[in-house]
């Protein structure tokens, strides 16, 4: 036990140090985007995708001092399509599920520090227990939190006939459009699971993009329908954790690893 201890920190030094050594000489570009995935913030639940709400605050704080700005998905599709302009060091802050708490205890704590973010919600887990409500998502569009899709079920889409993945796309959207919220156009993919059916689904439903749970930094070279996040869970390893989760996404695209590209 004790090396593979002693193993464990000797890998995650060597990461660090050639991660550092990597990215220092590659330099930053403005057009490469972070985004983050997050799951529940809150101070109750304790499992692998709460993380506490000292402990994002920390985090929300530490890209504001390194001088990271969040913009929306759109602005990063409007800047990969138009040319529009985005911050040097731009991050989108994502939320999967669509939990109360991302109301409760998320938004205020990114109003703070004048930041936004997206939440991707189940359409058929509205309203219930520890989900966010009708209500809540309009009030989070008018403060700007951008509203994305995350299927009506929660279904990863690879397991389900080709039928089954057009409705959980096409419906999902219909129903919060239906209720009133404004267009939806992203999607996020459940379990991260996704193939060539879901991204053809998605397109022909007015879609302008999907985020996954693979690694790496975003660039205008990556795929709209397959842009890469940083999975953010709860941590043992504190704030040590969470750099080392962005220098892995980096060290992937700088190396070109597994990297959704056009």
């Amino acid at each position: 036990m004790k090396s593979l201890r002693w193993f464990i920190i000797a890998g995650l030094v060597f990461l660090l140090v050639f991660g550092v050594v990597a990215i220092y000489f590659s330099g930053e570009d403005k057009n490469n985007i972070l985004i983050l995935e997050y799951h529940r913030v809150n101070d109750v639940d304790d499992d692998e995708y709460t993380i506490s709400t000292e402990e994002f605050r920390k985090q929300i704080e530490y890209l504001s001092e390194q001088g990271y700005s969040t913009i929306s998905l759109m602005n990063f599709i409007r800047a990969k399509k138009y040319g529009d302009k985005l911050p040097d060091k731009s991050v989108i802050l994502t939320f999967d599920d669509g939990y109360e708490d991302n109301y409760t205890e998320v938004m205020p704590i990114l109003a703070e520090n004048n930041m936004t973010g997206t939440v991707f919600i189940i359409t058929n887990s509205i309203g219930l227990e520890g989900y966010l409500t009708w209500d809540q998502l309009r009030e989070m569009q008018l403060v700007n939190m951008e509203i994305g899709s995350h299927t009506a079920n929660h279904i990863p889409l690879a397991s389900l006939e080709p039928e089954k993945i057009n409705d959980e796309i096409h419906l999902s959207k219909l129903l919060m459009e239906w209720k009133g919220l404004k267009t939806i156009y992203f999607f996020s993919y459940p379990n991260g699971s996704y193939n060539d059916t879901a991204q053809t689904d998605l397109r022909a439903d007015g879609y302008l993009g999907a985020v996954t749970g693979d690694p790496g930094i975003n660039t205008f070279a990556t795929d709209a329908y397959r842009l890469q996040r940083t999975y953010i869970p709860r941590s043992k390893l504190g704030m040590l954790d969470f750099k080392l989760r962005i220098l892995k996404s980096k060290l992937y695209t700088e190396f070109n690893i597994k990297q959704n590209k056009i």
